[in-house]
């Protein structure tokens, strides 16, 4: 599946399709059972090494991970219970935790200090539990969620999602390209949530609405610390549901990526990447 506005934009990386399958792709990189990951690792591998990656109920590589891919609440199976998750993710257990989750599997093995003091992402714990009651859980028809460069997409396979990976610049042009052939301007969104979750499960969501919107993720500091050493600190997700990527395609003819103001951004962007590049 070719991409016209990667093209127009002189996209950085090969956008990534995200589709649910019953097939592993050949030479798809997936985790270990029972090992810690972040998901945004696996969009790295499709995006940045152009090679597809995978997930299913056994390697997801976390808890969130599996929970953001849409395997079901996985915040359930949290060790010492769902209610040490939401105090997990803002005011802490404390310092005597006993629930044994610094070492449990599906969590990271730097996850202590966070299990004991919080993250701090949501102010209490009564607050976390409203944001993932809200959340769209959804359980996948299919064994696997893949990541695959969107050029390597069958005829026959279909797509969830759409997603990029792109610096400021870029990010502008397809907010702009998102709204250009609606009558309003609300078609993208940016909701609070973990990086996986708004290329997974908040996308999904988006997908089977009426006005499907674009979703603009890795605002997850969390998971920017984790791809930062090979994303750098310039890079979002902007993950937009098929039928939205089709009518955004089909708008560029005519466009404002056919007008100065973008070619001029970006010949100066150009400039500066090989700048940076003969450091």
């Amino acid at each position: 599946m070719d991409s016209v506005i990667a093209r127009a934009i002189k996209a950085q990386y090969e956008p990534v399709a995200l589709l649910f399958s019953e097939e592993l792709p050949e030479g798809a990189m997936q985790f270990a059972e029972g090992k810690w990951g972040c998901v945004m690792w696996l969009l790295l591998a499709a995006a940045a090494k152009g090679r597809p990656a995978a997930a299913d109920r056994r390697t997801f590589g976390c808890l969130g991970g599996g929970t953001g891919l849409g395997f079901g609440n996985q915040y359930e199976n949290w060790p010492g219970g769902i209610e040490c998750f939401y105090n997990f993710l803002s005011t802490g257990n404390g310092p005597q935790d006993g629930s044994g989750a610094a070492t449990a599997p599906g969590l990271r093995r730097n996850a202590a200090s966070d299990l004991a003091y919080g993250e701090r992402y949501i102010k209490t714990p009564e607050a976390t539990k409203k944001f993932v009651d809200a959340l769209p859980m959804i359980d996948v028809p299919t064994r696997y969620v893949v990541l695959k460069p969107l050029a390597q997409v069958r005829p026959d396979e279909r797509p969830e999602v759409v997603i990029f990976l792109v610096d400021p610049d870029r990010l502008s042009a397809l907010v702009v390209l998102a709204n250009y052939g609606r009558p309003d301007n609300e078609n993208v969104i940016i909701p609070w949530g973990a990086g996986c979750q708004t290329i997974g499960i908040l996308a999904y969501r988006e997908a089977r609405s009426e006005r499907p919107r674009a979703i603009v993720g890795l605002t997850d500091l969390s998971a920017r610390k984790y791809v930062a050493k090979q994303l750098g600190h310039d890079l979002l997700t902007f993950a937009v549901p098929l039928a939205m990527f089709r009518e955004m395609e089909a708008n560029v003819p005519g466009s404002f990526l056919e007008r100065d103001t973008w070619r001029e951004l970006m010949a100066d962007a150009e400039e500066r990447e090989k700048g940076e590049g003969r450091r």
